[in-house]
């Protein structure tokens, strides 16, 4: 028996990280009501058991608990309030959970908006990559009332482990931090394995060298591995990583601080991305140190 068994989940956004939680949530036996804008996807999962809907009104129509994995702030907007949105055919009692890396503010705005329809709101974005979405070892930072998180939490020990960080807005308030440890600290990698490959050192040697030491890291590890080798096949996006970095420093704004390092990580990324390579995994920001890497 699965965990999931007799409920119906609505899940739209079936991209790099949303198709493989979708499944891990039909493994643990939820029927899925989905939608993609691509098409594709959905006739793979289809294909799989799954059921689609045309619209996201038609998501909220068939499902009382709805997942947004999204790749940014308007499309999350889009799909909430858009035409033929999931606020439009919002049943009360209806749990809508983003777990996509969405503006803080905007993130509250949302919130309300199905709280005035009659639904519970939790901010839940993820770290892992597709990796952690495959494997079902996300690290999930939540925000949101006790009560919607109680509902939720069945959902989120299926794709991974979960910190309840407080009200709604401060799971998207820890994943602004995420995100800039993790491209710092992509970018202090880049830097240090050029410096170790121009200077006559095997990279690769050095990255064993490193291990077990304070400069280890799960950057290291993963990414790092991913820049001896040349592989940069999307686990995360750059443009994705540089759009993290632009919310963080927004949010930063905000609050009346300057982030300069994480500035010009940014900028690295403006870099890489005007070099037409924004569609690689984000460990290519080495490529902005390094073309020849």
């Amino acid at each position: 028996m699965g965990k999931l068994n007799g409920q119906t989940i609505g899940f739209i956004g079936l991209g790099l990280m949303g198709k493989p939680m979708a499944r891990n949530l039909k493994k643990a036996g939820a029927s899925l009501v989905i939608h993609n804008r691509s098409q594709g996807v959905i006739m793979e999962l289809k294909a799989e058991g799954m059921t689609a809907a045309k619209t996201p009104a038609a998501v909220a129509g068939r499902a009382k608990i709805i997942i947004m994995m999204l790749s940014d702030t308007p499309a999350v907007e889009n799909v909430l309030t858009g035409p033929n949105g999931v606020v439009s055919d919002l049943r009360p009692g209806t749990l809508v959970i983003d777990m996509g890396t969405t503006k803080v503010t905007a993130t509250r705005v949302f919130a309300a908006a199905v709280a005035a329809a009659g639904g519970d709101y939790v901010d839940a974005p993820v770290s892992g990559g597709t990796i952690g979405a495959e494997a079902g070892t996300l690290t999930i930072m939540a925000g949101g009332s006790d009560k919607a998180m109680q509902r939720a939490m069945p959902i989120f020990d299926v794709l991974g482990k979960t910190t309840h960080v407080g009200g709604v807005g401060t799971g998207q308030v820890a994943k602004a931090a995420n995100q800039v440890i993790v491209g710092l600290n992509i970018g202090a990698v880049a830097e240090a394995l050029t410096l170790a490959r121009k200077a006559g050192a095997d990279p690769a040697k050095v990255h064993q060298a490193l291990k077990g030491g304070f400069a280890d890291s799960r950057i290291l590890e993963v990414h790092g591995q991913r820049m001896i080798d040349g592989a940069f096949k999307p686990g995360g996006k750059s443009t994705t990583q540089r759009k993290d970095l632009s919310q963080a420093l927004e949010l930063a704004h905000e609050l009346g601080f300057e982030m300069p390092a994480t500035a010009l990580c940014m900028s690295l990324y403006d870099k890489l991305i005007a070099a037409g390579l924004g569609a690689l995994d984000h460990s290519a920001l080495i490529k902005a140190i390094d073309p020849k890497a």
